[in-house]
């Protein structure tokens, strides 16, 4: 029995392959995210645009162009609150790794995604951050009365 999160938390899946994407959407809604779909990096970055902040990106690497989804993930890493960003490809090389990976992406996952893999890293990314943010708050209430 794989455990849930206790609210669910909105997904922003971002893959130009139709077959893929519903696929892990139905997969990561059994899990119990809440997923919304997004077919291009355009149609991601216009629901940033449009107000949408989700507690996790997805995105593929290369769409509509080779590399786009590193725009997606810049993009997300400077919504408040910040996002998870994974990083998936089926193309990653040392450059675009090397990238993502000073970008400081949460998670880079090779295609085809390992459900398992994908489900424990996300699980382990919420569970850390949810640890983290109690301690960010401590050190912003202290730093405020100091």
């Amino acid at each position: 029995m794989a455990l849930r999160p206790v609210k669910p938390i909105a997904i922003l899946l971002v893959d130009d392959e139709v077959n893929v994407t519903r696929t892990l959407q139905m997969i990561l809604e059994q899990e119990g995210y809440a997923v919304m779909p997004a077919y291009s990096a355009a149609e991601a970055l216009g629901k940033f645009k449009g107000g949408f902040r989700p507690g996790i990106v997805i995105t593929d690497l290369n769409m509509e162009k080779d590399d786009i989804g590193l725009e997606v993930a810049r993009a997300a890493q400077k919504l408040k609150p910040r996002p998870i960003v994974v990083i998936c490809t089926g193309y990653a090389n040392v450059e675009n790794a090397s990238i993502a990976l000073d970008m400081r992406v949460d998670h880079l996952l090779t295609k085809p995604v390992s459900i398992d893999e994908l489900r424990n890293s996300l699980l382990r990314l919420v569970q850390e951050r949810a640890v983290a943010k109690p301690a960010r708050t401590k050190k912003k209430g202290a730093a405020a009365r100091g």
